[in-house]
């Protein structure tokens, strides 16, 4: 007999909106009672308190928001 495991979450990308503004999506709440929600990092704040409520698994990327990418070198 085999059990199945479930897949972590997926990485949130640029086309992954939060449900209450829009705008790009950092944290991703998989639901107790099922089901997901997407939050910008604003809203994931705003309501951390409550997700962490009825949150069954969050998967929290706004880590991506103060990294910054490998500038260019430029030679002249």
């Amino acid at each position: 007999m085999t059990t199945a495991t479930a897949p972590s979450p997926a990485a949130l990308t640029a086309s992954d909106r939060c449900d209450r503004c829009g705008a790009q999506a950092y944290l991703r709440v998989e639901l107790q009672s099922g089901g997901e929600l997407l939050f910008c990092a604003h809203h994931a704040r705003e309501h951390g308190d409550k997700i962490r409520e009825i949150a069954a698994n969050v998967l929290d990327e706004t880590h991506k928001l103060h990294s910054t990418p490998n500038a260019a070198s430029t030679e002249s």
